[in-house]
């Protein structure tokens, strides 16, 4: 019983630690460019050099959480869903 409480204890420590860090910094670094926005490139003589922007993240350099864009999902549907349609007069006559 004490191992199954130490994993449950660690699993609620990692799943709020990631909670907090995509509701502080939303937006992170790019995994293909590393936040430069650029792919770097050598030269012949081994130079370092800026190259094509990063199509993953479209040359900004930051991309958003997973756990930030599946937050934003699900607020998006509960707004959608939680507004009842206007009711609009029907005219009789």
């Amino acid at each position: 019983m004490t191992l199954l409480l130490l994993a449950c204890t660690c699993l609620l420590t990692v799943t709020l630690g990631y909670v907090s860090l995509c509701a502080s910094s939303p937006y992170g670094d790019c995994r293909k460019c590393r936040g430069f926005g650029f792919a770097m490139k050598t030269d012949r003589k081994g130079r370092l050099k800026r190259g094509k922007p990063c199509r993953r993240c479209k040359g900004h350099g930051k991309r958003i959480r997973v756990g930030r864009h599946l937050y934003n999902l699900w607020l998006h549907v509960y707004r959608d869903g939680s507004h009842a349609p206007a009711k609009t007069p029907t005219a009789k006559g």
